[in-house]
């Protein structure tokens, strides 16, 4: 008999699941690199979520990504957890490691400084405070990787002002709360400026902080990218501002596991990013 190599395989779970680009993100670097392997979208609900990550490394997954609502439980029942993991409180990559434990990281921050980097490659983080409106699972990964690069005081406002309180707590003095209403305010003087929020995304609200304060000067993206210039990117555009779409933070957020699970580090580059929108 011949002995068959195993056919690495990947995936998404989440709960629905069937909108996610991932797939197509991933699929495009297996054919594009020539890697046998696959990537499949999951749609698994909470309960069973423990049960399926346990008994997925034995059909032959060596690792999967976690989205919205799992990305706290999966930190719960991982074995090893990274650092910016266990400081965010949630996991998106997942490790299936040979000796069978379970090791969950946290990559959104990362794709999130790759992405403003790669879209603004004169910004610099310390150069002023950076504005952040939300604070749900997204901003808890901004927040910190903004604080990490530098920035001398991170502003928050969140519709629901004890959300932002909480990141105030966990993250210290460099975060400074404003109420909701005063969301425009606080962009006074920012040289960042980023919405993690869903208004703004297709089916969601209207994004509606007022502008007034914003400087020309300022770096603005936002992680929406469904439409994939929002309307706070075309006001901000207009201003004077450097914008950065929210696209380029899916992307760079996939490179580090595809390089663990596949065995190579990939490049995020305009094919690539057709390749998904087109998805």
């Amino acid at each position: 008999m011949t002995d068959h190599p195993r056919i690495p395989l990947a995936g998404v779970i989440g709960s629905p699941i069937a909108h996610s680009r991932s797939p197509a993100l991933h699929g495009y670097w297996l054919k594009h690199y020539g890697i046998k392997g696959h990537y499949i979208p999951m749609d698994v609900a909470a309960e069973d979520l423990e049960t399926v990550l346990r008994t997925l490394p034995k059909a032959g997954f060596v690792g999967c990504n976690v989205t919205i609502p799992h990305k706290e439980a999966a930190l719960a029942i991982a074995d090893v957890v990274s650092d910016r993991a266990a400081l965010i409180g949630a996991a998106n990559t997942l490790i299936f490691r040979p000796d069978g434990k379970i090791h969950a990281d946290n990559t959104d921050g990362y794709g999130f400084i790759a992405n403003l980097r790669d879209g603004a490659p004169g910004w610099q983080p310390g150069a002023g405070p950076a504005a952040v409106i939300g604070a749900g699972g997204a901003a808890r990964a901004i927040v910190a990787s903004l604080l990490e690069v530098g920035c001398p005081e991170v502003r928050i406002a969140n519709r629901t002002r004890a959300r932002a309180e909480n990141l105030r707590t966990e993250f210290g003095a460099r975060v400074v709360v404003y109420d909701w209403v005063q969301a425009g305010n606080m962009l006074e003087g920012a040289a960042t400026v980023v919405n993690t929020s869903s208004l703004g995304m297709d089916g969601k609200a209207d994004f509606r902080v007022p502008l007034d304060a914003l400087s020309p000067t300022a770096v603005v993206t936002d992680i929406v990218y469904t439409p994939l210039r929002t309307r706070l990117l075309q006001e901000a555009e207009a201003i004077g501002c450097v914008t950065v779409d929210g696209l380029g933070m899916l992307l760079h957020q996939a490179v580090p596991g595809f390089e663990r699970w596949f065995g190579r580090r990939p490049e995020v580059t305009q094919d690539l990013r057709d390749a998904v929108l087109s998805a």
